[in-house]
């Protein structure tokens, strides 16, 4: 029997590939009978314009396990937006979320017991770039999935690894003054 896992959070961000294909998602894992399954059901239930609760899905009708519920962090304006999120970025982080069962970072035999609530982040450029990199941003997306999952269900960053780097770490944003340039 694997150990109870009440909530555990990670995050990931991949950039420097084509145009408007980085990805960031934060993750909250845990138990659905504890307060990730509250979490997700009230979610779920409390929708509000322009930031849609989806779960993740392979195709139109098959889900993801463990349930994944995607949030989106950025604002959607637009159908073209909504098309790309709810269509190349939902595969991908429901492919990011069997790949990190596939990997063991989430015990096989706790898929149906976990739930996974994943704050997505994609850049709104998608919306006007008629040359947009389809396969690259699925591609980024499902990596970063896997890796947020990881680090989520490994504790990374440990406490000690922050204590000990806490000094030598800039915000690169922060540092040179770029923020919303991703």
């Amino acid at each position: 029997m694997s150990e109870r896992i009440v909530m555990r959070t990670g995050e990931c961000l991949i950039g420097g590939g084509p145009p408007f294909t980085a990805a960031e998602p934060e993750v909250v894992i845990g138990e659905l009978d504890g307060p990730v399954g509250t979490a997700i059901a009230t979610l779920t239930g409390n929708q509000s314009a322009g930031h849609s609760k989806v779960f993740a899905i392979m195709n139109t009708d098959i889900q993801v396990r463990p349930v994944t519920l995607m949030v989106s962090k950025v604002t959607v304006k637009s159908t073209r937006y909504t098309n790309i999120l709810m269509g190349t970025v939902q595969g991908a982080i429901a492919n990011g979320v069997l790949d990190a069962v596939r990997a063991g970072d989430i015990p096989k035999e706790k898929a149906n017991d976990l739930g996974i609530i994943c704050s997505v982040w994609l850049n709104p450029g998608v919306a006007t770039d008629d040359n947009l990199d389809h396969k690259a941003l699925f591609d980024i997306h499902r990596k970063a999935m896997a890796q947020a999952i990881k680090k989520a269900m490994k504790n990374e960053p440990t406490i000690d690894w922050l204590l000990e780097n806490q000094d030598s770490i800039t915000h690169k944003y922060y540092e040179k003054g770029l923020a919303g340039e991703i």
